[in-house]
């Protein structure tokens, strides 16, 4: 269970977060969710793929990072092999919450920072720390409230992009059997992607559209990111392969 803590840098002065990746970190997962903020970065390493949310009502998007649910094919012997990180398995064991605040009369909600006290990165001794001896965040800190900010306006942007994206007819299930080697096959199911024969006939209206609302170029790096799936599938037979 985790156990959130608005972050202070009096009560969690002395905090450190270790920043490698294993499964004792809980890195061993086969996707982590992603964000339309940080699609341009993604398309160069993972396929960017979609599940209907838990309440039914929309989408999330997901990095994939392998064929079975603890299976992530970036783990190396301690680190993450791909060039760009994902923003979820980047921000460790902080999250954006919201704080009220009443200005002259009006409650508002301001985003603040929280850790999980009983995240696996929290404690480690050989950790990096979070704030600097005098009080003040440390580079560490500084580059998860970037990857924080990413994150909150990914999410903002995502519902109604996804929203469009379904009223258009974009969104069609992904349905493949795979080959790894000789004896081994796996199979890709439960997610949705975006479908080009739909996405090159919409109506030019639609089109433009997508265009002025910023959601074009998300659903072009969504397609492209499907030809990442090859590239992982080599990642799998290569680890089959070490394996012997």
């Amino acid at each position: 269970m985790a156990r959130y803590e608005l972050l202070n840098n009096e009560v969690h002065k002395d905090l450190r977060v270790a920043v490698g990746y294993g499964p004792q970190f809980g890195d061993a997962v086969g996707a982590v969710p992603a964000f339309p903020t940080e699609f341009a970065e993604l398309v160069r390493d993972y396929p960017i793929l979609l599940k209907r949310n838990a309440e039914g009502s929309g989408w999330d998007a997901f990095a994939l990072l392998g064929f079975d649910k603890d299976e992530n094919l970036f783990l190396q012997d301690g680190r993450w092999d791909a060039g760009y990180l994902p923003g979820y398995v980047a921000k460790g064991p902080f999250l954006i919450g919201f704080q009220a605040q009443v200005d002259q009369g009006v409650e508002t909600f301001e985003p603040v920072i929280h850790v999980d006290m009983d995240h696996p990165r929290v404690g480690a001794p050989d950790g990096v720390p979070v704030f600097l001896p005098q009080g003040g965040h440390g580079p560490y800190l500084e580059y998860v409230i970037r990857v924080l900010r990413g994150i909150h306006d990914g999410v903002q942007a995502a519902r109604p992009m996804y929203a469009e994206f379904e009223r258009l007819g974009l969104i069609q299930p992904v349905e493949l059997d795979l080959q790894f080697n000789a004896t081994t096959t796996g199979r890709l199911r439960g997610f949705h992607a975006i479908d080009r024969e739909r996405l090159a006939g919409l109506a030019d209206a639609d089109v433009v559209s997508l265009h002025r609302s910023g959601w074009l170029e998300g659903a072009y790096l969504m397609l492209a990111s499907l030809y990442n799936v090859n590239r992982l599938v080599a990642r799998k037979r290569a680890r089959l392969a070490a394996q012997g």
